[in-house]
C-alpha cells in the first residue's frame, strides 16, 4: 500500500496484530464454554481416565486366545501330547446315497473314506484324535436307515478309523436308536475297526471300566455322556447302557479315571440348545462346576450343529460346541452355520507335575455338497481349482437332526468356493474363540472408544451451543 508515493512499512506489523486479536476475540466468544461446559469436559476427563486403566486391566487379565492351526505336526516339547477332537458325526440319508456311491467305486457296499480324505493329515498328526460318533452301527450291514432312528454301515467306523481317529464318544439323544442290541451292535462294530468309545456299554461291568489311552507315555482318560435320549428313558434294569449327565456322577468317574491311572482327564458332553451359537446358562454352569473340580482338566462338546465359542473357564478350556464333522444338514433346513465345523487341536504339556493345557488351536471345517467330503477351510482358501462365488441357497425348516426332505442334489447346498471358504473361515474360526464378553480386546476397545467419544462429542456440541447463546 503506498500513500504519496512512500510505503507504509511502519503500519503493517500494528494492523496485523488487530487482526490477530481480532481472530482470538472472535474464536474465544464463539467457542467460550460456559461454568457448567467446563465441569463437564472436566468430569469426562476423569471419567476417560478411569475407563483406560479399567480396560488396560481386564485386558491384562483376560486369557489368551485360542488360536488358529496352521501348523499340523507340532509336538510339545518335554513331556505331553497333541489332541484333536471333532463335532459330530450323522449318516443323513444323502451322505448315505453318496457312500453307497463311492463304494461302487471300490466294490464295497458303502465307502465314507473320500468324505474323511481331507481332514486325515490334520487327524492323524495328533498323538490322539477323538470324533463324535452320535448314530448307532450296523454289525451286519443290513437295516441301514436316517433320521428320525439312525443306524449307520459298518463301513462308517473302519473310514473313521482310517481317517486317524483314535476313538469316539457314543453318548448321544441318538444312541438308543436301535435299542439295547443297536448299542451293542455298534460297540462291536467299533472294536472289530480298532475305534476305542465312551459313553455307553453292553454291561455294568464295561459301563465302571475307565476308558484310559496311553500316549506318549502319559495316561489319558476319556469320558462321555448326554443330555438325554430321543427314545425316551433307560431301561430301568439296565441303567448303565448310556452315560447321561449327572453332575455328581461325572465328577465320580473322573475320580475313578484318576485312580486307575489317568494323568488327564477329558470329558465329551453331548449338551445346548439345537442351532444356538451361544452356549446356554446350564451350559455355562456345568462347565464352571466340573472344571472346577481338579479330576477334570478338559471339556469338548457336541450336539447343537452349529460351532459355540472355547473359552478359558477356571483355568482351564471348553469348546462349547465343535458342529458338524459329517451331516447333510444345511442352511436350507437348518441354521445358517450347520454346515461348519471346527477341529479344535489341544497341547498339553507337564508344568508342576501335572498335565495341564498349554494352547489351543482350531481350523474351521465344511461339509462340501453333494461330495460330503469335510474341507478344511484354510487348505481350501490355497485352492485355486474353486469357484471364485458360491450361489444363493434357498432357505426352509426342518425338524432338530433333520436334513432337507429333498434330494441332497436339489438341497440348495453348493460346494464350496473360495468367497464361502473366506466367509466361514471369519464366521466359524474367529467367532468360536471369545471370552466371557464373546469379544476381544481390540473389538471392545474400538467398540468403546467410538461410543464414549460420540458420548462426548453430543456433549461438547450442547455445552458450546449454551455458550454461544449465553455470550450474546
Amino acid at each position: 500500500m503506498r500513500e504519496g508515493g512512500t510505503q507504509m512499512t511502519g503500519d503493517l506489523p500494528y494492523l496485523l496484530e488487530r487482526w490477530r486479536a481480532w481472530l482470538v476475540a472472535r474464536w474465544q466468544r464463539r467457542w467460550r464454554l460456559t461454568r457448567r461446559g467446563r465441569v463437564v469436559v472436566g468430569s469426562l476427563g476423569v471419567l476417560l481416565l478411569f475407563f483406560l486403566s479399567s480396560l488396560v486391566g481386564s485386558w491384562a487379565r483376560d486369557p489368551p486366545r485360542a488360536k488358529g492351526l496352521p501348523a499340523i505336526g507340532s509336538r510339545p516339547a518335554g513331556r505331553g501330547f497333541t489332541l484333536i477332537a471333532s463335532g459330530d458325526v450323522l449318516t443323513h440319508g444323502a451322505v448315505l446315497e453318496q457312500a453307497r456311491a463311492y463304494g461302487r467305486r471300490v466294490g464295497q457296499p458303502y465307502d465314507f473314506r473320500p468324505m474323511f480324505a481331507d481332514i486325515r493329515p490334520i487327524v492323524g498328526a495328533a498323538d490322539l484324535a477323538l470324533c463324535h460318533l452320535e448314530v448307532p452301527l450296523s454289525r451286519t450291514g443290513q437295516d441301514i436307515s436316517s433320521w428320525p432312528a439312525f443306524n449307520a454301515p459298518p463301513q462308517l467306523a473302519a473310514a473313521l478309523r482310517w481317517a486317524g481317529y483314535d476313538a469316539c464318544s457314543t453318548a448321544s439323544n441318538h444312541a438308543m436308536d436301535k435299542g439295547p442290541p443297536g448299542i451293542a451292535a455298534t460297540l462291536d462294530v467299533m472294536d472289530a475297526a480298532g475305534l476305542r468309545h465312551a459313553g455307553t456299554a453292553r454291561n455294568a461291568g464295561e459301563a465302571r471300566a475307565s476308558t484310559i489311552f496311553d500316549v506318549r507315555g502319559l495316561r489319558v482318560g476319556l469320558l462321555s455322556y448326554t443330555y438325554g435320549l430321543n427314545s425316551g428313558r433307560l431301561p430301568p434294569d439296565r441303567p448303565w447302557l448310556v452315560k447321561t449327565i449327572e453332575p455328581h456322577r461325572i465328577a465320580t468317574d473322573a475320580r475313578a479315571a484318576r485312580r486307575a491311572g489317568a494323568q488327564f482327564v477329558v470329558v465329551l458332553l453331548h449338551w445346548g440348545q439345537e442351532y444356538q451359537s451361544t452356549p446356554t446358562p446350564s451350559q455355562r454352569e456345568l462347565a464352571n462346576r466340573l472344571l472346577g473340580a481338579p479330576e477334570v482338566d478338559l471339556i469338548l462338546g457336541h450336539h447343537v450343529h452349529v460351532v459355540q465359542p472355547i473359552q478359558r473357564v477356571r483355568g482351564k478350556w471348553v469348546a462349547y460346541g465343535m458342529g458338524n464333522s459329517l451331516s447333510n444338514q444345511t442352511p436350507s433346513c437348518c441354521a445358517a452355520g450347520s454346515q461348519d465345523g471346527v477341529l479344535v487341536k489341544v497341547t498339553a504339556a507337564e508344568h508342576a507335575g501335572r498335565l495341564r493345557v498349554r494352547e489351543v488351536r482350531y481350523v474351521p471345517t465344511w461339509v462340501e455338497h453333494p461330495s460330503f467330503r469335510i474341507r478344511p477351510v484354510l487348505s481350501a482358501l490355497a485352492d485355486r481349482s474353486l469357484p471364485a462365488a458360491t450361489p444363493p441357497r434357498p432357505a426352509s425348516r426342518s425338524g432338530p437332526d433333520r436334513p432337507s426332505r429333498r434330494p441332497h442334489s436339489e438341497a440348495g447346498a453348493a460346494p464350496l468356493s473360495r468367497g464361502c471358504a473366506r466367509r466361514i473361515l471369519v464366521d466359524s474360526s474367529h467367532a468360536p474363540v471369545r471370552r466371557a464378553s464373546n469379544r476381544s480386546p481390540v473389538v471392545v476397545m474400538h467398540t468403546a472408544f467410538s461410543a464414549f467419544f460420540q458420548v462426548i462429542g453430543l456433549m461438547l456440541r450442547n455445552c458450546l451451543r449454551c455458550g454461544r447463546s449465553s455470550s450474546g
